[in-house]
């Protein structure tokens, strides 16, 4: 799955250890989603998105 989440959560700068507590995941579980290793969930898409102030679509596509 395609994403721009590295670039947003940057420009929001927020870390990824930030943003792994903010929706309770592991630092690891961001960094794949961020590679495109790893499919969030329809609701972990959702908090991190909320987390960031963004639309889901904005994310992810």
């Amino acid at each position: 799955m395609k994403n721009n989440l590295q670039e947003i959560r940057s420009s929001t700068n927020i870390t990824q250890e930030e943003l792994a507590q903010k929706v309770d995941v592991s630092i690891q579980t961001i960094q794949s989603i961020e590679k495109g290793k790893y499919k969030p969930s329809d609701s972990l898409a959702l908090n991190i998105a909320n987390s960031l102030n963004k639309e889901v679509s904005d994310i992810f596509s």
